[in-house]
């Protein structure tokens, strides 16, 4: 089944791809077929992942799946949670249609954020903070059944970033159960215990059992 992205995170992309292939999905971002990101006004993953995915999914008439995810810290009742991505104001111009464009401005904006939250977070004992990750899919933008799935993957934030891989928050999240942060995990380490291989597994077997997919 193919299924539209609403989202043109090249990364993400990359992730979903590989938790959902199993049920034999091929995603396709939506900037590829054209569409524009949506507005996301509200202040929940859920309101929002929903909002993307009947957007993208109008636009190209089909099924489409949405992916509203963020970091949320106890410390800091919960932010940067829908604001994750800009928690960081650059205040710079939008970047150009080039997907390179688009990744170096995403690798600015992510080094913004991670410098906010260290700020945000100078001299605070309690670092402890989980990775959301709310998957929606609808068969269409009028979709009456939607299918919803969350993700949580608990950890604390460290003093200072910590490996090479990732994106996003990845470098700053020290998950214990397996001794070092996200950014230093292999892709395939990363994909069976984040916050979206959670949420990938439970809209794998929405899929089956509502969709009849793999």
């Amino acid at each position: 089944m193919r299924l539209v992205l609403a989202s043109n995170n090249r990364k993400k992309l990359t992730e979903l791809q590989a938790l959902l292939a199993p049920a034999g999905v091929e995603l396709v971002a939506q900037g590829a077929l054209g569409v524009q990101e949506a507005e996301e006004p509200f202040h929940t993953f859920i309101e929002n992942a929903l909002t993307k995915a009947r957007h993208a999914a109008r636009h190209v008439g089909g099924a489409a799946i949405a992916d509203d995810s963020g970091l949320c810290v106890d410390a800091l009742a919960g932010a940067p949670g829908v604001y994750s991505a800009h928690f960081a104001d650059l205040s710079t111009p939008s970047p150009g249609g080039r997907e390179a464009d688009r990744e170096e401005a995403r690798r600015r904006q992510d080094a913004a954020n991670n410098a906010l939250l260290l700020e945000r977070l100078a001299g605070v004992a309690d670092r402890r903070a989980r990775f959301i990750s709310m998957l929606v899919a609808v068969r269409s933008a009028d979709d009456p059944e939607p299918l919803v799935a969350v993700g949580r993957w608990f950890g604390e934030i460290l003093h200072a970033p910590s490996g090479s891989g990732g994106f996003g928050y990845d470098p700053l999240m020290f998950v214990p159960a397996l001794g070092r942060a996200v950014a230093a995990l292999s892709p395939e380490v990363k994909n069976t215990h984040s916050h979206r291989a959670i949420a990938a597994a439970q809209m794998l077997q929405l899929m089956r059992e509502a969709w009849h997919l793999g």
